[in-house]
């Protein structure tokens, strides 16, 4: 596919045929992947290939606890897992309250996805420029997104397609007990992978006069 293609109609497919992915097409994803912008080189990204069904499961049931938050703060009016405005919802008590629930069954299924792709980035090799900053950190992921975003140009590129997730981060201990990770590597995103059962070319976005200004934070839309 042309590359204005293939980034225009990369969508988050969450549904996906019973066609498998065979380790050669994984292979040749990962190749061109690699080849994604890091923080001074240091290249601190992997990729985590999951296949068997009682692990993909697993990994489903360990976005449980994300999900109840974002149902617990979509009912109390809020805009789920953001950083800027304190929560009313506690935390904790909706991780454990498995009484909420939110519309992504796939995380309920996430047996029956193909392959499923943990990826993981090293802290220790990590350009964290904004540490110091009075909010959440955000430049960190610069580090490892390109890498996990390249992978999904790379799938629709091969007729696949997935989704960048990342609940499984909320529940991180868990998850690193679960997949055998160090003290210093972050879980970052899982990603399903497979044919999607719908093939989507038209995606929602906003205009370019909407998400791009001149010269300063409130100028002018840029357009031609």
């Amino acid at each position: 596919m042309e590359l204005y293609d293939v980034m225009r109609t990369t969508f988050a497919a969450r549904d996906f045929t019973d066609d498998e992915v065979a380790d050669e097409v994984l292979y040749r994803i990962f190749d061109n992947a690699r080849f994604a912008a890091s923080g001074g080189n240091r290249q601190g990204h992997k990729v985590i290939v999951v296949r068997d069904p009682a692990r993909k499961k697993r990994l489903g049931e360990l976005c449980f606890p994300a999900m109840r938050v974002a149902a617990a703060q979509v009912a109390a009016g809020e805009v789920y897992w953001q950083s800027y405005n304190p929560s009313s919802v506690n935390i904790e008590e909706a991780m454990a309250d498995e009484s909420l629930k939110f519309p992504l069954p796939m995380f309920s299924h996430m047996d029956q996805v193909p392959v499923v792709l943990v990826i993981t980035v090293d802290l220790r090799v990590v350009a964290s420029i904004d540490k110091e900053q009075d909010r959440i950190g955000v430049v960190s992921g610069a580090s490892v997104y390109p890498f996990a975003w390249n992978i999904l140009l790379g799938a629709r590129s091969e007729g696949l397609g997935g989704a960048m997730t990342t609940l499984l981060s909320a529940n991180e201990p868990a998850a690193k007990e679960f997949l055998g990770l160090e003290d210093w590597e972050a879980v970052c995103a899982l990603l399903p992978i497979g044919k999607p059962t719908k093939q989507l070319t038209k995606l929602s976005r906003k205009p370019v006069s909407e998400i791009a200004v001149r010269e300063r934070g409130d100028g002018e839309p840029f357009t031609i």
